[in-house]
């Protein structure tokens, strides 16, 4: 409980990664915390693949006369793209938990956030091959 009595909120990205949960019952409980943890896993693990993908990229259009300019353009749509979704998934998970009166885990913030970039990775690599 904070000083004007209403219940603490576990926002800290520190928390996040350490999977670690204030008081004596390790659940998150409040729509704001379970979107917010769910969201910061998602975000971590696409910046993750985002990363990687941008640095391969960024190494193999090097020879490109444009390629610095393709690779920077095509990974602010790709981050941007994922993360909008990622927004309303998370927002999606949060709130079905929420309405059914169920407190989450920290580990299924993390299962959910990373599933979140599993599928969209899968679903991105399922579309690049329809198109071959």
């Amino acid at each position: 409980m904070s000083a004007s009595g209403e219940p603490s909120l576990s926002l800290s990205v520190q928390q996040v990664l350490s999977l670690a949960v204030r008081g004596a019952v390790p659940a998150l409980h409040h729509f704001t915390e379970m979107w917010y943890w769910v969201f910061l896993w998602c975000l971590f693990s696409l910046l993750v693949v985002h990363g990687t993908m941008g640095l391969l990229m960024f190494i193999t259009l090097q020879q490109h006369r444009h390629g610095r300019l393709i690779t920077l353009l095509l990974l602010s749509v790709g981050l941007l793209s994922s993360l909008s979704g990622a927004l309303i998934t998370s927002a999606a998970v949060a709130g079905v938990y929420r309405v059914a009166g169920k407190d989450m885990a920290p580990l299924e913030a993390l299962v959910f956030g990373m599933g979140q970039t599993a599928l969209t990775v899968l679903i991105s690599l399922s579309r690049f091959l329809a198109t071959l």
